[in-house]
């Protein structure tokens, strides 16, 4: 039996430098990436409240046309979901459950009747929770 010895190529694999530049490039896609798909996953949480808010807006109108009237703001929207002792017509639920009265930040939408500039507003604070803001941290309302 003969054995055969493999030689090695001496310039065959990859050096410590290759390895290092390989990181490097890695990391400036990184650190040119992340920003912009952190925004990104902001303005999707702005998008989805906005979508949340059209979705309550319609079942406040709705309850509107089940009952007559607005859901007062002391009632608030909880009214969607269980029927206040003094309404007569009421059909509801119009909601699947108090996870649609929160907005995307885990905070309950801001219901006033009669509203700022009709029979009724919503509103959310945003990501900061507070009045005022910019980019993700505005305020949204209907």
């Amino acid at each position: 039996m003969t054995r055969r010895t493999v030689i090695r190529n001496p310039k065959a694999g990859v050096t410590l430098l290759e390895v290092m530049i390989v990181l490097a490039v890695i990391a400036l896609i990184v650190g040119f990436g992340a920003p912009r798909l952190m925004e990104s996953f902001g303005r999707a949480k702005s998008q989805a409240a906005e979508v949340a808010m059209a979705n309550l807006k319609g079942a406040v109108q709705l309850f509107y046309i089940d009952t007559g009237r607005y859901p007062t703001t002391d009632e608030g929207l909880s009214a969607l979901i269980t029927a206040p002792s003094d309404v007569a017509g009421w059909k509801g639920p119009y909601l699947d459950g108090d996870a649609d009265l929160a907005d995307p930040w885990g905070r309950a939408f801001t219901y006033a009747a009669p509203g700022t500039s009709g029979p009724f507003s919503l509103s959310t604070l945003g990501r900061d929770g507070q009045p005022g803001g910019t980019g993700e941290d505005s305020d949204i309302s209907l």
